[in-house]
């Protein structure tokens, strides 16, 4: 059996970066083996989705990966062909051209839309639970793992167990609730057409250019305040979270059904606050009060299925620490972890 390779000391550049968040374990290769056929990753141009389809491609190589995005940004689209990704520009909104996409035993959902929620709802319903409702017909006889969020749960009160996937939702928000709209699209067609799936609820990816610890550690280096009004997070690193997605192809259940993916732990923001600060050498400035309920989500049936997560919390902080005091590139998408009426 290959050994784990050891985690970096740290990342000197974006390339090194993506090299690690790519990099499958051993696990993920032989459960990928056992789902045959071609995948394509809906949304792929977004926070996760080139390493996602990097990282399914490196652990099986001879596999056709395809990439569907609106490649607003040419570079995406060239980095993925250069790692071995077909790609195809796509407009999710057009049913015409969701038709024409080739057909594939796979499908991962990475689309949808968050940040300026608030401010254009219409294209957010739209996004988080149309298009998926285009996506599931489509896609009827594949199999579908489609991206969600933790934020399909209500507030829990600290120090009572976390949101399970059989806890009672509770999206506050056009965001929240049109991703709940997203999950009763995949759930109704799957039920319907027999579509066997997953639907990963997810908070929050940690990479270096973005996620909390990032939001955290720039109002750090700029001087400015961390509001611990949504006391505690949870956080997975995002190697692990796309490791977790591309697994779930091989647990898909019929008809599709939730699984929760984030850390075990539940972290102080303060805490984080002052670790990070540490590293830094900045004293935080501290505002707001630790309310009594906060956004948390029990991980505990992925970490059954998939054991748990790989990169501890102390590692995070030491990477993205030295990410951003050597000025590390952001990728300017801020995760609001600190919103708690559902205005994204």
């Amino acid at each position: 059996m290959t050994a784990p390779v050891p985690p970096p000391r740290r990342f000197a550049s974006v390339e090194d970066l993506e090299a690690c968040l790519a990099t499958p374990s051993a696990a993920l290769v032989a459960e990928l083996v056992s789902v045959e056929g071609d995948l394509v990753i809906l949304g792929v141009a977004g926070k996760m989705g080139p390493t996602l389809a990097r990282l399914a491609k490196n652990a099986t190589p001879s596999r056709r990966v395809i990439g569907v995005a609106r490649f607003s940004d040419a570079a995406v689209k060239q980095r993925l062909e250069a790692w071995g990704v077909e790609t195809i520009a796509c407009d999710l909104l057009d049913r015409a051209a969701i038709a024409a996409l080739p057909d594939a035993p796979n499908v991962v959902f990475a689309a949808g839309h968050k940040f300026g929620a608030s401010g254009n709802t219409p294209l957010t319903w739209a996004m988080n639970a149309w298009v998926p409702s285009l996506v599931a017909e489509r896609y009827k006889s594949s199999r579908i793992v489609a991206f969600s969020t933790g934020n399909v749960y209500p507030l829990t009160r600290v120090g009572t167990p976390a949101s399970t996937e059989a806890s009672p939702l509770g999206p506050v928000g056009d965001y929240a609730q049109s991703c709940l709209g997203r999950e009763r699209m995949f759930e109704y067609f799957s039920a319907r057409h027999r579509t066997p799936g997953r639907i990963v609820r997810l908070n929050y990816a940690i990479d270096m250019r973005y996620g909390v610890l990032f939001d955290i550690a720039s109002k750090l280096r700029r001087g400015e305040p961390v509001d611990v009004t949504m006391g505690q997070v949870n956080v997975i690193w995002q190697g692990d979270a796309n490791e977790q997605v591309l697994r779930c192809l091989a647990h898909c259940t019929t008809p599709t059904t939730p699984l929760n993916c984030t850390g075990l732990e539940a972290l102080r923001v303060r805490e984080l606050a002052l670790q990070l600060g540490a590293r830094l050498g900045v004293t935080p400035t501290i505002t707001g009060l630790e309310a009594p309920t906060a956004l948390l989500s029990d991980a505990g049936a992925a970490a059954r299925l998939f054991g748990p997560p790989t990169v501890p919390i102390e590692t995070m902080l030491d990477w993205v620490a030295d990410w951003v005091a050597n000025d590390g590139p952001s990728l300017g998408k801020p995760t609001k972890f600190e919103v708690r009426d559902g205005t994204f």
